[in-house]
């Protein structure tokens, strides 16, 4: 006959009720009883029945963040400092990849695939904020995301326009008056079009005029995207002295373009960051980045997403709390790319 419950609770010399909050992650348990349960599960085989624990409690302990790429390094780390959390609760988390499409955000928000899910965090890429408006989902979303969307969603973003204004206006009192903007967009919407304003506002308020030739799309913003910019300087014979990169991956990318150039950084050209990776403190020079508030980002997303999942079952996410729209804070970590002083 299969092991009970009970029987776990008396192999482990605790009741049935602290079986149940060590296996599905309701409560805190201390971690030698948590120890002593998980050591009588593995004695004894014992198996939950998951089907039967999600008809009764509507919980499947999981949450879904949807990225609009795995092999990005922002996301990577997003989803790993989230499952942190998560376990920390005793949950779990599922990532799934958009293709930052509206299609794929669509597609991973269908009501077939959400039943798996007690929660969605969306990273928003490709929907408008017409989209979002017109979603009818009882599921728990939380947006993460720069455009401005519906109040009646949840929503976490960085301050793109502060943050580049920061990177900005450090190179510009390092010194440096030619200010490439990689990964830019003059016009749309979105997070480059966001950071762009910012290393425009950073230009304004040192009194000094923004080159609009000095703004670089950069495809994927991948790391060949970041070397390409600074070859289509070189050989266009646009002086640069200094490049604010839209990712520290496109920064990662330019540094390898200075590189093949022979310039020196940051003695020719200084250079900054947005993300302020694991990664960035260990290149050569070590990066100066946006630091965009990870920790405070999370620990928003997280709870929102479990102030709905507590709701009423059956309520329109948008309707059962007030929503907020909250933006991280974020600050500029100062390393090796750029010089201290003018």
């Amino acid at each position: 006959m299969p092991a009970t419950m009970s029987d776990v609770a008396r192999a482990a010399g605790v009741s049935v009720m602290t079986v149940s909050n060590v296996l599905t992650g309701r409560k805190r348990v201390g971690e030698d009883t948590r120890r002593r349960v998980l050591a009588a599960v593995d004695d004894l085989g014992y198996e939950l029945n998951l089907t039967a624990r999600h008809l009764r409690a509507g919980r499947t302990n999981t949450v879904a963040l949807v990225v609009p790429r795995f092999d990005h390094a922002y996301f990577g780390e997003l989803a790993a400092r989230l499952a942190r959390r998560l376990e920390a609760s005793g949950r779990h988390l599922v990532v799934e990849q958009s293709g930052a499409s509206r299609e794929g955000e669509l597609k991973a928000l269908t009501l077939a695939r959400l039943h798996l899910y007690d929660g969605v965090l969306l990273s928003v890429v490709g929907m408008t904020p017409d989209d979002v408006a017109r979603l009818r989902t009882t599921v728990p979303v939380v947006l993460l995301g720069e455009q401005d969307m519906p109040d009646r969603f949840d929503q976490v973003r960085m301050d793109n326009v502060e943050g580049a204004r920061l990177a900005t206006a450090h190179l510009l009192a390092t010194g440096s008056r030619r200010v490439a903007a990689v990964g830019g967009s003059r016009s749309g919407r979105g997070m480059t079009y966001l950071r762009t304003l910012g290393w425009r506002r950073a230009h304004e308020e040192a009194g000094l005029m923004a080159d609009d030739a000095l703004v670089l799309p950069a495809g994927q913003s991948d790391l060949a995207d970041g070397r390409e910019a600074v070859r289509r300087l070189v050989a266009a014979g646009a002086p640069f002295d200094g490049v604010f990169a839209f990712t520290d991956t496109l920064a990662t990318g330019v540094l390898a373009g200075l590189a093949e150039a022979g310039l020196r950084v940051p003695d020719d050209v200084q250079v900054v960051g947005f993300d302020n990776l694991d990664a960035s403190e260990f290149l050569v020079p070590a990066l100066t980045t946006v630091d965009p508030g990870h920790d405070a980002m999370t620990d928003h997303a997280l709870r929102l997403l479990d102030r709905l999942i507590e709701r009423a079952p059956g309520t329109d996410p948008g309707t059962a709390v007030e929503p907020e729209h909250v933006t991280g804070p974020v600050s500029l970590a100062v390393r090796g790319t750029t010089r201290h002083t003018a």
